[in-house]
């Protein structure tokens, strides 16, 4: 049995009414069933603003509750909002297992399907330092004074919780807090920038907002149209970020390994190479995402996927386990990356201009994808801040351009370093939710960067 216990075990209202929601559902079933409950929950505060003011607040209480029967070979789900008044959530529950009872005898056999196993149990709760709704907009506004503001600032408890019918039961609660922001010059270009963590750091805040305020200056300057054509480029933290993000999508998955369309095929069979300065793992130990996944299943602390240019894992869950004859290691049902960290190197942050020489320093990208995913060529354009550097000093904004550059390239034979610094990127999504975790990211220095457009 693995139990983990970090922070306050005190309940929380969400806590108190999903376990007996748990234990009630549970009692009902059958010998031959079984049923897996997952929670989706979160209290957050929501300011946005436009124009350096605040322009809409408000604050979200929300939650969603999973239920899956198992019977035999064959399974079905149900999906409801979670109030966290067992009065109506009970009900629910117990309405849902009636229906999923009805429905799963009319579903054909899954011959991958996995059954829940084990008793592994966890509580993690992670307290942040957030601002109070009335701190926010005194906060961030007054280092904005004067420009032109826009952005979405989000924070507050996020809540995952599993229970399961074979004994597992997990929950996991975290503080958070990010902020979403542009500035933006008087003919529209723009500077991107996120501010995230668990704990706010006014001191933090406003060294961030001083580099954006110094790339605004830089954008006042007249574009420059970059010929065609490969050049010595830096890749800012979270135009890394965007690019690791593509390893979710058919790269790190031992099921697209299997099915042929992985983009680390060539690397796992020693095709191609990868710079013995990148090393790529999972890390869970700073507690931005629950280590169980939507089997209950416990996720190791770190997992090594690419180590000094290697391959040494793929993620694997257990469905895919079944299916191939691996051995599971806790990945979700997606197998992407759920906690990931790219380790530092030796470029000093005062030092990148100077490294770079002439070439192009990219701060964002956007508009990713595969163009060729089973060689691991990725296309995609510039965005916001991107500059033209001349002999280690930024000459002018760029106007922007379409690159197409393969990983085993830019992460292989030219990459040249990687700072000595990483940032934290955050998830900053709220389609439906808010989302949790990010990716902890350095820098990239690499040489001949094709530019296609």
């Amino acid at each position: 049995m693995l139990e983990t216990v970090i922070g306050s075990k005190t309940s929380s209202p969400m806590e108190t009414t999903f376990d007996p929601i748990v234990t009630a559902v549970l009692s009902e079933l059958q010998t031959d069933e079984h049923l897996t409950l997952q929670l989706k929950g979160e209290q957050s505060q929501f300011v946005r603003f436009n124009g350096a003011k605040v322009r809409q607040t408000g604050s979200v209480s929300d939650g969603e509750l999973h239920l899956t029967l198992i019977k035999g070979d064959r399974n079905s789900y149900r999906e409801f909002p979670f109030t966290g008044k067992l009065e109506i959530d009970l009900p629910q529950a117990q309405a849902a297992l009636k229906e999923l009872r009805e429905e799963v005898l009319q579903l054909p056999d899954d011959p991958y399907l996995v059954v829940p196993s084990g008793n592994a149990t966890s509580h993690e709760v992670n307290a942040g330092k957030l601002l109070t709704g009335g701190a926010i907009a005194s906060s961030i506004l007054p280092e904005v004074s004067g420009l032109d503001f826009t952005g979405i600032y989000a924070g507050g408890s996020l809540i995952r919780a599993y229970a399961d019918s074979a004994g597992q039961k997990h929950w996991f609660a975290t503080e958070t807090f990010s902020l979403d922001y542009s500035l933006f010059t008087a003919d529209g270009q723009a500077v991107k920038g996120t501010f995230a963590g668990s704990e706010w750091s006014q001191g933090a805040y406003s060294a961030r907002l001083a580099e954006s305020k110094l790339q605004l200056e830089r954008l006042s300057q007249t574009p420059k149209a970059i010929p065609k054509g490969q050049y010595r480029t830096y890749l800012a933290p979270a135009a890394v970020a965007e690019l690791m993000g593509m390893l979710s999508w058919g790269a790190v998955s031992e099921s697209s390994m299997q099915r042929g369309g992985s983009a680390l095929g060539l690397l796992q069979r020693g095709e191609k190479q990868l710079s013995p300065q990148f090393t790529l793992k999972e890390n869970f130990s700073r507690g931005l995402v629950p280590r169980f996944n939507s089997w209950g299943e416990i996720a190791p602390v770190e997992l090594p996927i690419i180590e000094n240019g290697k391959l040494v894992n793929t993620l694997i869950n257990s469905r895919t386990a079944k299916e191939y004859g691996k051995t599971a290691n806790g990945a979700d049902g997606g197998e992407s990356l759920r906690s990931p960290e790219v380790s530092p190197g030796s470029l000093a942050a005062t030092d990148i201009l100077t490294q770079l020489g002439t070439g192009l320093y990219l701060s964002n990208l956007h508009y990713l994808n595969w163009s060729d995913r089973p060689t691991g060529r990725i296309t995609g354009m510039t965005r916001y801040a991107c500059f033209w550097v001349e002999n280690g000093e930024i000459v002018a904004p760029i106007e922007n351009l379409r690159f197409d550059e393969s990983l085993y390239r830019c992460f292989g034979e030219n990459l040249l370093a990687l700072t000595d610094f990483q940032e934290f990127i955050p998830e900053v999504g709220t389609y439906s939710n808010r989302s949790l975790g990010g990716i902890w990211v350095p820098g990239v220095l690499s040489e001949e960067f094709t530019y296609t457009l």
